[in-house]
């Protein structure tokens, strides 16, 4: 595992670890932590698709989220199509036609943030894989606390404790916001101001990527 203890004086996000190509039989893999929450993630494709989703100009994007215990419901779903149009923005879906490209993410354990964790584990998971990208994605979430203040990455009691939830993603171009999905009552100063504090915080998770796939490769030369 790898670990990323760099802290922001102000603001934090908790610990990130990582490992790449954990599995042995998807084309890419990644089991993710941002704290105590963990997501499994795992690519299969381009790989042959069913006729009746098959699409003639692109690859048809699938996610299957599966949540730690039980079958999915109605926020499993929500958080399953956030996800798949998040990174279907990112993938060049239209150098596979005819194809499919599947994405698995099991639930390992959750601590606050789970939507941002599950993005951070897909997308390095489809890096893994070797799939063309227009860009990497990056989510983050903060909380506004009943006493107006902003926290970053929180835990699962804060976030329950709080009046406002938000994630962001980010792309890793311009840094502009791909994503976002909100929870609460919150004024427009305070949605303003979470964005800024999860952007700032962004570059944190790209630079997670770059030390992830470094360290990976690293190992291959050496062997």
């Amino acid at each position: 595992m790898l670990s990323d203890n760099k802290e922001n004086e102000t603001q934090s996000i908790r610990t990130l670890s990582a490992e790449l190509s954990n599995l042995s039989r998807p084309d890419g893999s990644a089991i993710v932590a941002q704290g105590d929450t963990v997501v499994q993630s795992a690519v299969y494709g381009p790989v042959e698709v069913r006729p009746n989703k098959e699409l003639p100009d692109k690859a048809y994007f699938d996610i299957v989220y599966k949540p730690l215990t039980g079958l999915p419901g109605c926020p499993e779903k929500l958080r399953e199509r956030v996800i798949r149009n998040t990174l279907e923005a990112t993938l060049l879906v239209n150098l596979h036609p005819r194809k499919s490209i599947n994405l698995i993410l099991q639930e390992m354990q959750n601590d606050g943030g789970l939507l941002a964790c599950c993005i951070n584990s897909a997308c390095m998971a489809l890096m893994d894989a070797g799939l063309a990208m227009k860009c990497l994605v990056a989510a983050l979430n903060a909380v506004i606390t009943t006493e107006g203040d902003v926290l970053l990455d929180p835990s699962l009691k804060q976030e329950e404790e709080a009046k406002a939830c938000f994630t962001f993603a980010f792309e890793s171009i311009n840094h502009e916001v791909i994503t976002s999905n909100t929870q609460g009552s919150y004024s427009e100063t305070e949605f303003k101001k979470c964005l800024e504090i999860c952007r700032s915080a962004s570059m944190k998770v790209f630079d997670f990527y770059r030390e992830c796939v470094q360290r990976r490769f690293s190992k291959e030369i050496d062997r």
